[in-house]
């Protein structure tokens, strides 16, 4: 594997390369054309642009996060076929400069949901959470307002102001999709991609749902074991792959996440490792669940809280994850992700850096102990 940082670039990003740099272990950044809108051509030049500016501070692009996917795509537009031959021509220009990873998802109007993005840990740290009953009381359309002032003056991926000021005609955009069309609408999108991703040797890794359940009735189609499997079988190309993000996934602890892992070997291409502290969590009939990591949940409405990265700060056994990467033969990029806004630190919420620095030492120090276990091979 590869330990990388997510980056969002010099104009967007609070933290600066020169630091990225200084921590053990990483070398490259997972980083984008964060200005580009879903639908727009990336041209060669502005790709070139974003290199030079990680190359002048020693580091390197490992991957793309993200190429956004427009509504017209997911929603089979009038603008779909335009989109797509923009796409297929971003992912022409990124093959060229070698660029060989692309993380993109398929969710409808909101990239992702949090109630909140600075609870307030027993620690004293601050982090991104999510409350099934805060959601309930919200308006979608309302939905940006209620979590703006939280932002500490950032942009935040999938929560653009002038995307979510359009959310009322987005809503309307989805009003006929259901799981079922969303899921045609993504086969048709990954067929269309698939020859230059060929041609390129370009790994396309789908970011699962966040949460991994419906949200203000809008469709999830990757969610869970069952519907990956069906995503990777409709278009069998070993290019066709998945990020295995473990906080998204996780947010349904029935979700087994070491199993994931290895029943997807080959086709993880890319890893999000972080943990999750669930306070309760029950099925829709209300009757409690057992975390795959063995952690009894007291039932209630879905709540939970970003956590640090070690195993027992949150609800996930993070050796096993680490691990099931390990002997899955896993060899593509993996960062920290989310961390908690610790020692008096202002950035964007989720991503500080003070707090992924330690995920990715802790990370690779599970790395080092599982590859010595297993003779040093890797």
């Amino acid at each position: 594997m590869e330990m990388t940082l997510r980056w969002y670039g010099k104009a967007f990003d609070t933290v600066e390369l020169w630091k990225i740099r200084q921590i053990p272990g990483v070398k490259g950044v997972i980083t984008t054309l964060y200005d580009k809108q879903a639908g727009e051509l990336w041209s060669e030049e502005e790709i070139k642009s974003l290199i030079n500016d990680v190359s002048e501070q020693g580091m390197h692009i490992s991957g793309i996060e993200s190429v956004n996917v427009s509504d017209d795509i997911k929603t089979a537009g009038s603008k779909r076929d335009e989109h797509i031959d923009n796409y297929i021509k971003t992912l022409e220009n990124l093959g060229k400069q070698n660029i060989k990873m692309v993380c993109y998802n398929f969710m409808p109007v909101f990239d992702w949901t949090r109630s909140e993005l600075a609870r307030k840990r027993f620690d004293g740290s601050t982090v991104l959470a999510y409350s099934q009953k805060a959601i309930d009381s919200i308006d979608p359309a309302n939905m940006f307002d209620s979590i703006k002032d939280q932002m500490n003056g950032t942009v935040m991926p999938g929560w653009e102001p002038e995307r979510l000021d359009k959310v009322k005609e987005l809503f309307e955009q989805y009003k006929d999709i259901d799981e079922a069309k969303l899921f045609d609408n993504l086969v048709y999108f990954l067929k269309a991609i698939m020859p230059v991703c060929d041609k390129y040797d370009i790994n396309m890794a789908i970011h699962p749902d966040d949460p991994a359940w419906s949200v203000f009735g809008l469709p999830r189609i990757i969610n869970n074991k069952e519907n990956i499997s069906k995503m990777l079988s409709a278009v069998d190309n070993v290019h066709n792959g998945l990020t295995f993000c473990a906080g998204s996934f996780g947010t349904n602890p029935e979700n087994d996440l070491p199993d994931m892992i290895r029943s997807f070997a080959g086709r993880v291409h890319f890893a999000h490792v972080r943990n999750l502290q669930f306070n309760t969590f029950c099925r829709e009939d209300g009757s409690a669940v057992k975390a795959w990591s063995g952690v009894d949940i007291p039932a209630g409405k879905p709540d939970f809280e970003e956590a640090a990265h070690l195993s027992s700060d949150g609800s996930f056994d993070m050796y096993e994850i680490v691990r099931a990467l390990y002997e899955s033969g896993f060899t593509g990029p993996i960062r920290p992700d989310h961390g908690r806004m610790i020692w008096g630190e202002e950035a964007m919420p989720g991503y500080g850096l003070y707090d992924r620095a330690l995920g990715a030492a802790y990370i690779n120090g599970l790395w080092e102990a599982i590859d010595k276990a297993h003779g040093g091979v890797r």
